[in-house]
């Protein structure tokens, strides 16, 4: 039985778009069975979104971590990972494009012990995933180009390594998030294949994606992430060689 959740979410200048997803976020916890944290973790925003994160911080079981400047999704991820006190721990995205609701559907993996849980957009990963709403041609075109080469240089399994809602156990996520060295959008790379070097059991669920206006990830970022693949194949070569 999962004891208790904590949910993290990484935000910078998200000031139109962070109040839904917390909303949804609280109307979905009240019906859960296990206490359920929600950590927002201010990654150095420019815009009113600390303004916006104040209305919710009388209420009970929700924090707010906030430092000046800009570190990236993987410190901001990785930050509320460590500070987070739940069994579980789940990270999701700001614009609300994976719903809260799909972590029903990771529960029966949790329950059989897994270690780590993933959604994925892409339907060779699992049955019934798709992007309801997805990018456009050019960035759909980049992404499936971008992790075909990632998935051959680092060697990992997955269609969808950058699905933004990924859950792991306490131990898990200490181990994965404590020895991340990616600080911008190719961290899920680098726990991915860190996770996978370590044995770790991964499971995988369908998730319906909408893509939201607002989007951060830029065209060049997809060149960017390849580049890091490069970067986390090298490192995690090593740490694996010296037993870490």
């Amino acid at each position: 039985m999962i004891e208790s959740l904590s949910v993290i979410i990484p935000a910078y200048n998200e000031e139109d778009r962070i109040r839904v997803t917390i909303d949804e976020i609280l109307k979905w916890r009240e019906n859960t069975k296990f206490p359920c944290e929600i950590i927002v973790v201010d990654d150095g925003s420019t815009d009113k979104t600390r303004e916006v994160l104040k209305d919710f911080i009388s209420i009970p079981d929700f924090k707010v971590i906030s430092y000046r400047y800009n570190m990236g999704k993987g410190y901001a991820v990785k930050t509320g990972m460590l500070e987070a006190k739940g069994q579980i721990r789940l990270f999701m995205d700001a614009d609300n494009s994976t719903t809260i609701e799909h972590f029903d559907l990771m529960l029966p993996f949790f329950e059989r012990d897994y270690d780590v849980v993933i959604g994925s957009r892409h339907k060779r990963d699992a049955e019934g995933a798709m992007q309801v709403k997805p990018q456009f041609f050019v960035k759909r075109w980049l992404g499936q180009t971008g992790n075909f080469l990632v998935r051959k240089v680092l060697g990992l399994p997955f269609y969808d390594t950058q699905c933004g809602f990924k859950a792991f156990k306490e131990d898990a996520a200490v181990f994965l998030f404590g020895n991340l060295k990616t600080y911008g959008w190719a961290f899920d790379m680098e726990i991915l294949r860190r996770a996978c070097i370590a044995g770790l059991k991964i499971g995988v669920i369908p998730v319906k994606w909408y893509n939201k206006e607002g989007s951060k990830v830029k065209p060049l970022d997809y060149f960017k992430t390849l580049m890091d693949a490069m970067k986390i194949r090298k490192i995690t070569e090593v740490r694996y060689e010296q037993g870490t």
